[in-house]
């Protein structure tokens, strides 16, 4: 017989209200073995239904946060069979009428019994009143990305893994019952999140993060419109809950169910989501399709609706939030043009986070790539676009991929500049949006430069020279380009004269120019992201031997040196960086292609 909330409060509250506001809670000190209750959850469709709940005693952890557990054996529907099933978490557990705590903790994977961990409900209640904000530490996500697995590598080595309750059974206090060996066992039960519309890397990437927290991915998304999980009735105990992190063409949600619900405040889970700390992240309602059953670890299989309000909380024993208006997301709008296609067009929001925003922007990004093109080959991506930021204008997305790893390297390139700027120090920054036009061949548009070479005569101050640079494309066809490159009057001595594709030219300023990495307010990050070097350029630069510095994040070349003595004295309020070349000279040359490789020539300007 399947019960709603409602009915089930007005029989344990023997004809009182069902708000569950008004519902009492049981600390934990009242709770004996042997007592036995009823628990809530959603096993098919949206209405809860209840199960036996056999109390076997508490585990109290004298060691850090000195959290306790209560251990009970679950009982009814399907649980015989299934075990403790990853959705569950968050299950309300009531004892005579009192809302013990929430179901949070299983034996892992392949239980012979249904025990559970019952997170107590004060605790949950406690954690959500925290307001710390989130730790810097969580801002240290690369600023480069030099390969398309780092920022995953990054993102997971800032989430604490899915741990047991204690460490130590010599940490652990019992009563009642034989249960303290559960407590090396016991892990947060698994919360599955379901993608929908994800490339078999971009699940890959995701899974590789999402599994690390104690998640479990299934096929899902979304629910039809016709079968969308219904609005007209107020959120309850027992219901199934979502956190949506991507929306639209795209989905990606946790499910869990709800706890309690105390006037427009929710909690649920019993543990953590990715306990990230403070959040905004959609909640929605859900529903569940099935309960698949499996030795190792049984799951639900849910779909998420509307967003219904606000997960504002991600702590170690719950996740919390409050009903009403969602949270802004980042809206994502790509057109992908192939050659001999139509146009095709993707519109869908990710979550607004400093952390996971790149990932996701990565994620969804490479999915509509790989989605419409071949997963697997050479091809060439040209990207052009910009990332919105409120208040302080627009950041170019443009460049040009070619290779085997070309979707993967264009999906990095849109994470990237989100990196920097989500993860900087400087100033809080909001994506308001980030608008893609793709252009994708299958042809691998790469060629490497071969020569370099001057016409024009002798080399003297005030002369125009003619730079000739030779390429060779993937299909071994030469192409010569010209470019007049004037000889600076006031220049005299050594200079050198660099062709190189971007990153031999990051290198080489790296050694010679050395700039300053770190800027110093918020428009330098811009315009130093702005500036990002294009695969499909031939840099050209002419530098001479005269010093100079870096001062407060700006360059100023050819210094006097009595100016660089002063500078190197500390006669200046701003970071000093002293710099062994000085650009006199550079030209960025458009190519179709995506440039390799660097040629050098040596120069004496003689005097005119």
């Amino acid at each position: 017989m399947r019960f709603t909330v409602a009915a089930a409060c007005a029989l344990l509250l023997l004809g009182g209200t069902c708000t569950d506001s008004q519902t009492a809670l049981m600390p934990v000190d009242e709770v004996r073995a042997g007592m036995t209750g009823t628990g809530y959850t959603v096993f098919k469709g949206e209405a809860p239904e209840p199960f036996t709940v056999h109390i076997l005693g508490t585990l109290h952890n004298v060691v850090g946060p000195r959290r306790t557990m209560i251990l009970a054996r679950l009982e009814g529907g399907p649980l015989a069979t299934s075990g403790v099933i990853a959705g569950m978490s968050g299950s309300p557990v009531y004892v005579d009428g009192r809302l013990v705590g929430a179901i949070a903790y299983s034996l892992g994977a392949f239980p012979r019994e249904p025990i559970a961990g019952i997170t107590p409900i004060a605790e949950m209640i406690e954690a959500a009143r925290l307001s710390t904000p989130r730790s810097a530490s969580q801002r240290a996500l690369p600023t480069r990305l030099d390969a398309p697995d780092a920022l995953a590598s990054a993102v997971r080595a800032l989430l604490p893994g899915a741990s047991p309750f204690a460490e130590r059974l010599a940490d652990v206090r019992v009563a009642g019952g034989d249960v303290g060996p559960y407590a090396l066992s016991l892990t947060p039960i698994a919360t599955p999140v379901s993608l929908a519309g994800f490339s078999g890397d971009a699940r890959a990437v995701l899974t590789s993060v999402l599994e690390q927290g104690g998640f479990v991915a299934v096929a899902g998304g979304s629910a039809s419109p016709s079968r969308a999980p219904s609005g007209d009735r107020a959120l309850a105990p027992g219901d199934a809950v979502g956190v949506s992190l991507v929306s639209g063409d795209l989905s990606l949600a946790a499910t869990g169910t709800v706890t309690h619900v105390d006037g427009d405040r929710v909690y649920a889970f019993g543990h953590p989501f990715l306990n990230l700390g403070p959040i905004s992240f959609p909640m929605t309602r859900a529903e569940v399709h099935a309960v698949v059953p499996s030795l190792m670890s049984s799951m639900k299989l849910s779909s998420v609706g509307a967003p219904i309000g606000t997960v504002r909380q991600d702590r170690a024993s719950t996740i919390a939030g409050t009903l009403g208006a969602p949270p802004p997301m980042v809206p994502v709008r790509i057109t992908l043009e192939s050659q001999g296609a139509p146009s095709r067009r993707f519109a869908f929001e990710v979550a607004n986070d400093q952390v996971f925003t790149p990932l996701l922007a990565f994620a969804t990004v490479l999915s509509v790539f790989q989605s419409y093109e071949r997963e697997m080959g050479s091809a060439t991506f040209a990207v052009s676009g910009s990332a919105r930021v409120k208040g302080l204008g627009a950041v170019s997305l443009e460049n040009v991929f070619a290779g085997d790893a070309a979707s993967a390297n264009a999906a990095a390139s849109v994470a990237a500049p989100l990196t920097s700027l989500l993860r900087n120090e400087l100033a809080d920054v909001e994506i308001e949006g980030i608008d893609l036009v793709v252009q994708s061949t299958e042809q691998t548009r790469t060629a490497t430069i071969e020569r370099v070479w001057l016409d024009g005569g002798d080399v003297r101050a005030g002369r125009t020279l003619v730079l000739k640079i030779a390429t060779r494309s993937y299909r071994g066809e030469e192409t010569v380009r010209s470019l007049p490159v004037p000889i600076p009057e006031h220049v005299r001595g050594p200079l050198t004269l660099l062709v190189a594709d971007a990153s031999a030219l990051r290198e080489w300023e790296q050694h010679e120019i050395r700039p300053a990495s770190d800027v110093q307010n918020i428009g330098q990050l811009i315009r130093q992201l702005n500036e990002t070097r294009r695969n499909n350029r031939l840099y050209v630069r002419l530098a001479s031997q005269s010093a100079g510095a870096v001062v407060g994040g700006e360059a100023m070349p050819a210094l006097p040196p009595s100016v660089l003595t002063v500078l190197e004295a500390g006669g200046t309020s701003g970071s000093f960086t002293p710099i062994r070349s000085t650009i006199v000279g550079e030209w960025d040359l458009p190519t179709p292609d995506v440039i390799k490789g660097s040629r050098s020539l040596r120069l004496n300007v003689e005097p005119r």
